[in-house]
């Protein structure tokens, strides 16, 4: 028969081990969700970046005289393939 200090030796260490792998566990989690919290800040600020930039494009695409709608009665197919022979160069 094993004595009452092994015992108590050996219970100690498994509550420990469990305690601290409680607390492990929450440490490696709140460095997750900091990450995870981080990483969607950077991809709203990206996605941004892109919405103004294509803004702009789309300002800059609006100031031309140049109408791309088909159906507009102002549409100028000359004028719009001039615009894209324009552009690819």
């Amino acid at each position: 028969m094993v004595s009452p200090t092994v015992n108590v030796a050996r219970y100690s260490a498994l509550f420990g081990g469990v305690f601290y792998g409680f607390y492990h566990r929450r440490t490696l989690q709140a460095a997750h969700d900091k990450q995870k919290v981080q990483h969607a800040a950077h991809d709203r600020e990206h996605l941004i970046a892109e919405a103004k930039e294509a803004w702009k494009r789309q300002q800059a695409s609006a100031n031309s005289s140049v109408i791309t709608d088909p159906e507009d009665p102002r549409f100028d197919l000359e004028k719009l393939v001039a615009k894209w022979e324009a552009d690819a160069q």
